[in-house]
């Protein structure tokens, strides 16, 4: 018998174990869910975007670029359904297997009740149990039979009790079962439904561009137009950067040649008043120094200028976005046109589109370097964030001045909406006179 009891046992502990794997699968569930409610927040933002381009007739690149967004987060919906039912389709399995496994251990238990009932009939009244017990040739075998009886009846008893918590387990299994194949369902509903929108966005994603490619002339006027606009602010920016590097410099040199004159009076003897008329050793080291220091292609650090390019650079691929909501409609480097056959564009940051009148927000405690207005570009704000600046163009209005201290995420300006419906706001990245690719910098949103 207590083999058998041993035998039970361990079917017991294997259905207990069974239950692992599901937990940790719920983990990564969890996780798909988080990805799921993010992948819908960033469907709604795009068809809010989206919606705005459509409010024109005539097709755009804004809008082109608005739909293989929505494409691309579509396609990522589909990709985490497909992840979810596989999920599910696992959880299934495991769960017919732990049903099968209770179903085989509430048998056994019932058949091995079956053999106790048996058994206890043949002493089933008080009568026979006094027999079995004065039958006893020793006290020893008295004890011993009485002993007996007792554990019979507690084996007995705890057999009820499992086949009872059996049937329960058995039961809650069979209900979380007919659950995962009803999510199951709903889930295959999904993709079918989610397949067919992807099938819509692709048709209309085409419609456009067939729009887009009568429009060849404009759009090649457009990026003309546009390119221009980039070279003015390059220009602009190689300036301003320029101007820093040597306003440090002097600045830096100036420093160390008065630091030099001090320590030069406080260790000379007196000297003549005839010494004094003649030029100074200092002044004329401070001017060799100045003129050094305009040569120089990095802008000198102060400590303190020093600490904040440091903490800037701590935070490479942290930084909030620039603005609140959006996609990146066009990357840094060189790519092809998305409607232009055989012309490759070249972006020195990267494009932004939004919301209309979105605000548009420092991504780093920095000093307003410049503010100005470029043709092409709208108004154009850069911080400086020791040896660091960021730029930020295609800005309707602006809410800063040169020179004013700024926190991260403080807002500076609002962005631009152009005639065809399209909001849109330039970042670029600079580290002294280097461009960098703005994509390294920024956090996942």
């Amino acid at each position: 018998m207590r083999g058998k009891s041993n035998g039970w046992l361990l079917l017991v502990l294997a259905g207990l174990l069974a239950v692992s794997p599901a937990q940790a699968q719920r983990k990564s569930k969890a996780q798909l869910e988080r990805e799921r409610r993010a992948t819908l927040k960033r469907i709604q933002e795009t068809s809010r975007i989206l919606a705005q381009t459509q409010q024109q007739k005539q097709a755009s690149v804004g809008q082109l670029n608005a739909l293989k967004e929505k494409l691309t987060v579509q396609q990522g919906v589909i990709k985490n359904i497909s992840s979810e039912l596989r999920y599910i389709e696992t959880d299934v399995r495991q769960t017919e297997t732990q049903v099968q496994q209770t179903r085989q251990s509430l048998e056994q238990l019932k058949a091995e009740y079956a053999r106790l009932i048996y058994a206890g009939s043949k002493t089933a009244n008080g009568y026979n149990r006094l027999m079995f017990l004065f039958a006893s040739e020793s006290f020893n075998q008295f004890m011993l039979r009485l002993r007996y009886i007792r554990q019979y009846t507690e084996v007995r008893q705890a057999q009820a009790a499992q086949i009872t918590h059996t049937q329960q387990r058995l039961s809650s299994q069979l209900a979380g079962l007919k659950e995962k194949q009803e999510e199951k369902g709903s889930l295959l509903s999904n993709q079918i439904s989610e397949k067919k929108n992807l099938l819509t966005l692709k048709t209309q994603q085409d419609q456009v561009v067939t729009k887009l490619t009568q429009q060849e002339e404009n759009l090649r006027k457009e990026l003309a137009a546009r390119q221009q606009a980039v070279s003015r602010l390059d220009n602009l920016i190689a300036q301003r950067v320029r101007e820093e590097i040597a306003r440090a410099a002097r600045a830096a040199a100036r420093r160390a040649a008065a630091n030099a004159a001090r320590a030069s009076a406080a260790s000379a003897p007196s000297r003549s008043p005839a010494a004094t008329t003649r030029t100074s050793p200092t002044a004329e080291a401070e001017a060799a120094a100045v003129s050094a220091a305009e040569r120089v292609d990095k802008v000198t650090l102060t400590p303190e200028t020093a600490e904040l390019a440091s903490s800037f650079h701590d935070n490479r691929g942290r930084l909030p976005w620039p603005v609140g909501r959006g996609f990146i409609s066009q990357r840094f480097g060189r790519h092809n046109h998305p409607v232009l056959k055989n012309v490759v564009v070249e972006n020195r940051g990267v494009d932004i589109q939004t919301s209309a009148g979105e605000p548009v927000r420092a991504v780093f405690n920095g000093k307003v370097l410049t503010v100005a207005s470029v043709p092409g570009m709208g108004t154009i704000v850069m911080v400086q964030h020791g040896d660091y600046f960021t730029v930020y163009a295609k800005l309707r209005s602006v809410g800063v001045s040169e020179g004013q201290q700024v926190q991260a995420r403080q807002a500076i300006g609002t962005v631009s909406t152009d005639a065809e419906g399209t909001s849109e706001v330039q970042f670029q990245v600079w580290h002294n006179s280097s461009n960098l690719n703005p994509e390294n910098w920024l956090g996942r949103k």
